[in-house]
C-alpha cells in the first residue's frame, strides 16, 4: 500500500513544480488571439525563462477589480493610460523594478509601478480615395462641412476618451461649440474602436478616429497605401499601454523578469507589427521602416493620470452639452 501513497506524493510534487514555473498574466482579449502579440511574446519569453507563460484574457481592469487580492495573476499587460489611476487605486500593484532609461516615448515617464510597452497618438484616419485634401489642423476639421466622421464614445472607448481630453486641452471652456460642430458632420458615434473602424473601411465615412499608427496595418498587411492619418498642427493626444507586477504575485521574480523582457530589443522589435503601435523602448532608427516613414506630430499632448481624471468630468459635461444641442 506504500507505493500508491508515494506515487500520489510524487505527483503532487510534480504538479507543484509545474505551478511554480508558470507565470500568469492578465491581458486583453486581442492580446492572446492568434493575430495578436501574445503568441510571439509567449514563445520569446518562454525561451528565456524556461517556464510557462499563461495569458488569461478578458477585460483586464474590471476582472482585476472583481477578483481583488484573490487574483491568481502575477502581472498584467494592456492597461491603457486612461485606466492607470483606477488600477493604482486598487492597491494591488508592486513596483515593476525596471530602469526607465531605455524608454523612448515622447513624454516624460517616471512611473515605477506601470511600465509602458507601446504607444501611439490619437488621430483621424482618412481614405485618400474619398478625401483628396485632408484637414491640416483641428481648427480646419471643425470648420469644414465636406467631411463625414465616425468616432467613439468617450464613456466606453479609450480612443474616445483620448479625443475628449484632446479637445479639452485645445479648447477648454470653448469645447461645447467644438462638439456641436463635430456632431454636425458625424455619421455615428460607436461604443468601441472595432465597430467604428469597420464602418470606415466599409466606406461609411471619410474619416475615423483611430491612431497615427493604424495606416501601418494597411500598408504592411494589405499592401494598401490609401489610408493615412491626418496630422494636425496643434498636436496630437499621446496614448500608451502599460504592464505591471501584482503585489500578491506567486511568481514575483518571473513577473519582474517579464517586465525586463518587455524592455528587451526582442520584445520591442516585434510589438510594432504585432500590436500596430510604436515601440516604447526602441530608438526610432531601429523601428520597422514603415513605422519610421509614418507622418509624426510635432507636439505630443499628454495628461498624467491625475490631471486626466481631474479634467474628465468637466470635459464630459462640455461633450454632452455640445452633442445634444
Amino acid at each position: 500500500m506504500k507505493y500508491p501513497v508515494f506515487a500520489a506524493v510524487a505527483a503532487l510534487a510534480v504538479t507543484s513544480a509545474a505551478q511554480a514555473d508558470t507565470l500568469t498574466v492578465l491581458a486583453p482579449d486581442y492580446f492572446g488571439s492568434s493575430w495578436g502579440p501574445g503568441p510571439a511574446i509567449k514563445e520569446g519569453f518562454e525561451a528565456r525563462c524556461d517556464c510557462t507563460l499563461d495569458f488569461r484574457t478578458g477585460d483586464v481592469l474590471p476582472r482585476l477589480i472583481l477578483d481583488g487580492a484573490r487574483t491568481e495573476a502575477d502581472a498584467v499587460i494592456g492597461l491603457g493610460t486612461d485606466e492607470l489611476l483606477r488600477a493604482r487605486d486598487t492597491g494591488l500593484f508592486a513596483p515593476h523594478g525596471q530602469d526607465l532609461a531605455p524608454l523612448t516615448v515622447p513624454v516624460e515617464w517616471e512611473d515605477n509601478t506601470f511600465l509602458p510597452f507601446n504607444w501611439s497618438y490619437a488621430a483621424f484616419v482618412y481614405d485618400s480615395t474619398r478625401l483628396d485634401t485632408p484637414p491640416a489642423s483641428f481648427a480646419e476639421l471643425i470648420e469644414r462641412d465636406d467631411i463625414s466622421l465616425i468616432w467613439q464614445d468617450p464613456r466606453s472607448s479609450g480612443a474616445g476618451l483620448a479625443l475628449l481630453l484632446w479637445v479639452d486641452q485645445l479648447y477648454g471652456d470653448d469645447a461645447t461649440a467644438i462638439w456641436e460642430n463635430l456632431a454636425a458632420n458625424t455619421v455615428t458615434v460607436t461604443a468601441g474602436w472595432s465597430e467604428a473602424y469597420g464602418m470606415f473601411t466599409d466606406g461609411e465615412a471619410d474619416m475615423v478616429l483611430s491612431y497615427t499608427t493604424s495606416p501601418a496595418y494597411h500598408i504592411i498587411a494589405e499592401e494598401d497605401d490609401t489610408k493615412a492619418a491626418a496630422i494636425f498642427e496643434e498636436g496630437h493626444y499621446f496614448i500608451a499601454e502599460a504592464a505591471g507586477v501584482l503585489e500578491g504575485a506567486a511568481q514575483p521574480d518571473l513577473a519582474r523578469d517579464f517586465m525586463a523582457y518587455i524592455l528587451s530589443e526582442e520584445f520591442q522589435s516585434m510589438i510594432a507589427t504585432a500590436n500596430w503601435s510604436y515601440p516604447a523602448a526602441l530608438p526610432r532608427d531601429e523601428w520597422n521602416e514603415v513605422f519610421r516613414d509614418l507622418p509624426m506630430p510635432e507636439t505630443a499632448i499628454f495628461l498624467d493620470e491625475e490631471a486626466a481624471d481631474d479634467r474628465r468630468s468637466p470635459a464630459l459635461a462640455h461633450w454632452l452639452d455640445g452633442m445634444t444641442r
